[in-house]
């Protein structure tokens, strides 16, 4: 990656003006696509406003994330695109969790009945102590009740445990078809395959069911309202033989490698993958790369946001949209220039921060606030 490049007036000008479309969305095509793709109607990635706003795990700054009702919220919100992460029951169902260990996201801990399910395992090398999905049956996870993730910074979200359970992802699947008949309009998700590798390991691979679920509910064409993203390129390109979906390569720390180059013995890293003979080879089997933020907008030793690194420019011209993560709006996780007082949970200028991230030219973001984004992106497209 190189840094210190700066930008001039963003994607959206080399685009030219926007469309304001339904409900005073500002409807943008996607540099990537083709004139041709451009002139097609349906339900094109190339169609999504741009940015792009990805509801992060749905509306998950407001409630528990991974649940109907943060992915309801989300989309009443006027989230663009909700975000599912998908792991496996020991019987071979897809649920919907940030992470196969769900000790911090349910009430597992506190259930006398599955106290000896407690383990140690090493997932993609980190050793872990707590309850797996893979080791409950798909009956017995619907016993369990969610909560919230970070209750010292969300205490508000907290008034939501127990109230909902882990959602299948089929469930997700009929629920999305439901509010896409409602509401006239496909409702987009982003789902997200965890720990393939690993999965694939216990003999529970992820990609083939999802490829499944996807055909059964017409979800598997190019033009269908679905991305598929994974921090494994490979299981990218195992959904690309399978299914047309769009997907997206997710992008870790620069320092790091995928879990299955570890596992191939690739020796390259993300630094390695984010440059240009790297995007392009992503290009090859994906449309897409959704990478931190910092890979977008460095931050200094103080925290600050820096200069925008090539990292746009680079994908942009490799054909590839960009989708970074994660824009959230408490102080926590705020560059330092953005922060608002000394309260952790107290939210700082999470406007200036996506004005920001927005003017780098990148094609969407993900949000655990998606109605403080969306405000943010109409400011840009305006």
């Amino acid at each position: 990656m190189t840094h210190g490049a700066q930008f001039g007036p963003g994607r959206r000008a080399l685009l030219g003006a926007a469309v304001l479309g339904a409900g005073g969305a500002a409807l943008g095509l996607s540099g990537t696509a083709s004139a041709a793709e451009r002139g097609k109607g349906g339900t094109s990635y190339t169609r999504l406003p741009v940015p792009t706003v990805v509801a992060h795990r749905g509306a998950s700054g407001y409630r528990p994330e991974h649940t109907l009702g943060s992915y309801q919220l989300a989309l009443d919100m006027g989230a663009h695109v909700i975000e599912q992460d998908v792991v496996p029951t020991k019987d071979g169902h897809l649920v919907c969790r940030h992470e196969n260990d769900i000790t911090g996201t349910t009430d597992v801990a506190a259930r006398p009945e599955f106290a000896s399910r407690k383990a140690t395992k090493k997932i993609d090398g980190v050793e872990l102590t707590g309850w797996f999905t893979e080791d409950f049956t798909l009956s017995e996870l619907r016993t369990l009740r969610t909560k919230e993730r970070i209750p010292a910074l969300r205490q508000h979200n907290t008034v939501y445990d127990g109230r909902w359970p882990i959602p299948t992802l089929e469930e997700v699947l009929r629920w999305a078809e439901k509010e896409g008949r409602r509401r006239g309009r496909p409702v987009w998700l982003h789902i997200e395959t965890k720990h393939p590798t690993y999965f694939r390991g216990l003999g529970l691979g992820t990609e083939e069911p999802l490829a499944k679920l996807l055909r059964k509910y017409g979800r598997h064409k190019r033009n269908s309202p679905t991305f598929l993203q994974s921090f494994e390129p490979s299981s990218m390109q195992r959904l690309a033989r399978l299914v047309d979906a769009p997907r997206v390569v997710l992008l870790d720390g620069p320092k790091t490698r995928p879990w299955d180059f570890v596992q191939a013995g690739d020796p390259r890293t993300v630094a390695d993958l984010i440059k240009p003979e790297g995007l392009k080879w992503i290009a090859g089997f994906a449309q897409g790369i959704g990478p931190s933020l910092n890979e977008i907008i460095p931050r200094d030793a103080a925290g600050r946001l820096g200069r925008p690194t090539t990292l746009v420019r680079d994908a942009h011209a490799k054909g590839l949209l960009l989708h970074p993560y994660t824009m959230r709006n408490e102080n926590n996780f705020l560059p330092a220039d953005f922060r608002r007082g000394t309260d952790p949970a107290a939210h700082g200028d999470a406007f200036g921060a996506l004005k920001a991230y927005f003017a780098t030219g990148i094609d969407g973001i993900f949000s655990d606030h998606p109605d403080t984004a969306l405000l943010a992106a109409a400011d840009c497209t305006a």
